[in-house]
């Protein structure tokens, strides 16, 4: 029945992959509608088999290969370029950079679809509508989010996994086996749905479907039993200490004079009503002066002097100027009362053309510069360094780093709190910054620790250690959040070889009955 209308070649590889690939969007924040999965995987492995069964006599034009590479490459451009359009928004606040849009609107995406176009071509002329095919579809796309992750300094952006970040009781599994192995699980199970395809008995699909549904209640009873356990235990912490988390919903804006960085601190001065005689920890989000330097700002120090005491830190975003190079680092410093910085942490991963412009030396030449404010680039961090001072032990998480599993998974043992800071006004009002926030849920899960967002005209948040938002300012919402924060010490698992024994297991399976179809 289906078949018949899947005769068209433009259809079968242009049009239906780029329609999936778009709709996976909804699956992910702002919409979570992640029950789509259910339909979109099954369809794209349906599709992708169907073509490995039909290139010879109906596609003839084109070989089995170029069929799958053109059909991976269309379902990818669908995903990327609806998933990450609000890139495009950062472009809009220099004259300069407008015209490049449509460029970056098509070839992001359209590079970011090689990964899922080259797994297509690899694993497509094995799949048949049989269990081992299953497994191979759902372990390369986990291997293709894998490499995604880490080649060219990585770009894990909307794993499938972020799809079920509504899904709390599920996601507790991550700090026991971690996020890559969290993926390749959702995925198999994404695509389940196609075994109504297979040629089996119903007996056999209605098994397959209840030996799942087992395994999904089991995470979430497993879940559900974390959470609650941790409720009891949070009660029972006397090492916290008073926080308080800043959103000042300051427009993102070049050029500024020191009047209107002195009119921000008074600003943020105001947003902290610091109290005098209770210690605290202050967090303001990365951009509020833009443009300026630590050295710039040390300008305004009397009014922290003024309206801050001995009890008081503030943790904050700010150009570091490099005095060797003469270029700067963005980073995070706590200082006192005095401006004084007492911590240090330099951004170690570099917004690529946002922070820093590949290829400097040749296209500088051509005009172009790097889109935060200033013509050089950032200098890249080399350290991997927690903040510390007093009681606290703290991971720092610069804008889009809070992404990356793998600097969750490095991070000293000894961490009792995640700081992730942000300016999210460069998204503007498009899904980014809800896309953004979503990955701090998934941070806090795997490191077990309490997780604090600071970012202006974005979400901030007290996330807890399981993942539940405590408090929370929405999006250009301006104000603050305070909480006093248990320090929890850090449990987590060097868990990618979790993932790596799961691939193998994958592989294995699909061998053995790969070589039992054979005969």
């Amino acid at each position: 029945m289906i078949e018949k209308y899947l005769t068209n070649r433009f259809i079968i590889l242009y049009f239906i992959p780029l329609l999936l690939g778009s709709f996976t969007i909804f699956t992910f924040e702002p919409f979570n509608l992640f029950l789509l999965n259910f339909i979109i995987f099954p369809l794209f492995f349906y599709l992708v088999a169907f073509i490995n069964k039909k290139s010879k006599s109906i596609y003839r034009k084109k070989p089995l290969k170029k069929n799958l590479f053109i059909f991976g490459l269309t379902f990818g451009f669908g995903f990327y370029v609806s998933g990450i359009s609000w890139i495009t928004n950062a472009l809009t606040f220099d004259e300069n950079f407008k015209g490049l849009i449509p460029f970056v609107m098509i070839l992001l995406p359209l590079f970011l679809s090689l990964f899922t176009a080259l797994v297509i071509t690899v694993v497509g002329p094995y799949l048949k509508f049989d269990f081992p095919s299953l497994i191979l579809f759902s372990a390369s796309l986990a291997v293709s989010d894998y490499i995604r992750a880490i080649l060219l300094s990585g770009f894990p952006w909307n794993l499938w996994a972020y799809s079920t970040v509504k899904a709390n009781e599920m996601l507790q599994i991550i700090n026991t086996i971690g996020l890559y192995s969290y993926n390749l699980i959702v995925i198999t199970f994404f695509t389940l749905p196609i075994i109504f395809f297979f040629n089996i008995s119903t007996v056999k699909k209605i098994l397959s479907f209840i030996t799942v549904i087992f395994l999904i209640l089991s995470l979430y009873v497993y879940g559900n039993l974390e959470i609650n356990k941790n409720k009891a235990f949070l009660q029972e912490i006397n090492d916290k200490e008073f926080i308080k988390i800043i959103s000042p919903n300051f427009d993102l804006e070049y050029g500024l004079s020191n009047f209107q960085i002195e009119e921000r601190f008074k600003k943020l001065i105001r947003y902290s009503d610091p109290d005098k005689d209770k210690k605290t920890l202050f967090i303001w989000p990365e951009g509020i002066f833009s443009g300026y330097s630590y050295n710039d700002i040390l300008a305004f120090k009397n009014l922290l002097l003024k309206n801050f005491s001995e009890k008081h830190h503030i943790a904050f975003g700010i150009n570091i100027l490099e005095t060797k190079s003469g270029n700067f680092y963005n980073s995070m410093i706590i200082v006192n009362n005095r401006l004084e910085i007492i911590q240090r942490y330099n951004k170690r991963k570099l917004v690529p053309f946002g922070e820093f412009l590949p290829l400097e030396s040749l296209l500088s030449k051509l005009g172009f510069k790097k889109i935060t404010e200033g013509y050089g680039s950032f200098l890249k961090g080399r350290e991997n360094n927690n903040l510390k001072i007093d009681k606290f032990n703290i991971l720092p998480l610069i804008c889009y780093e809070v992404i990356f599993t793998n600097l969750i998974q490095n991070s000293e043992k000894n961490t009792n709190l995640i700081i992730n800071i942000s300016e999210d006004g460069w998204f503007g009002n498009t899904i980014g910054p809800d896309q953004h926030f979503s990955k701090s849920i998934f941070r806090a899960i795997e490191n077990n620790t309490f997780f604090l967002r600071s970012a202006n005209k974005g979400v901030s948040a007290i996330i807890d250690n399981k993942g539940d938002i405590i408090k929370q300012l929405n999006r250009n919402e301006a104000g603050n959040i305070e909480l006093e924060v248990p320090l929890i010490k850090s449990k987590k698992n060097k868990n990618d070889l979790i993932f790596y024994l799961l691939l193998i297991t994958y592989c294995v399976f699909f061998l053995i009955y790969k070589k039992k179809y054979g005969k």
